[in-house]
């Protein structure tokens, strides 16, 4: 290779890698939604969630905790709307369970007036953090202040993204 073929490919690798500097400077900067997630330190698919948030660029917590049903008091959370994580906005939201990262997007985008979170009560087979082989549809719940509850999307497919948002 010539001397001027080295400068241009070394001269190339400082723009590459100051384009490189660039981009994770601004990834930093457009940092989504931010979430602490409240779990047990044992669970797997609690953490297979959490991975499934960061890989559609939410900005996760995640925190250990002894006693989960204390959180889930704390926000609360009734016994038949629990799963096995809890994920707090900075708004005060609450996400529990296995709800599919795009649907958190669409609730965070445009919360429901009177919305305490949404739930996705018990651990569905299929959704995120539970892929297992094997899919069941499961309905994503809105909680209202007032303690009541509607489908706020109902997921029929592992492609979270087809899934209908009732209006």
């Amino acid at each position: 290779m010539k001397k001027s073929s080295i400068g241009i490919v070394a001269g190339l690798g400082l723009v590459v890698a100051a384009l490189v500097g660039g981009s994770l400077q601004v990834e930093e900067a457009e940092a989504g939604p931010k979430l602490k997630v409240y779990k047990s330190a044992t669970c797997g698919c609690c953490g297979d969630w959490i991975k499934h948030m960061r890989r559609l660029g939410f900005d996760v917590e995640s925190i250990d905790v002894a006693n989960i049903v204390e959180v889930k008091n704390e926000h609360g959370i009734r016994p038949h709307l629990q799963s096995c994580h809890t994920a707090v906005s900075k708004d005060g939201y609450y996400f529990e369970g296995h709800i599919p990262g795009k649907t958190i997007a669409a609730f965070l985008a445009s919360p429901p007036k009177g919305a305490k979170g949404l739930t996705a009560p018990g651990m569905p087979m299929g959704s995120p953090g539970m892929e297992m082989g094997r899919f069941v549809p499961f309905d994503v719940l809105l909680v209202r202040e007032d303690g009541t509850t509607a489908v706020f999307q109902h997921i029929d497919t592992q492609d979270w993204g087809r899934s209908k948002v009732p209006e």
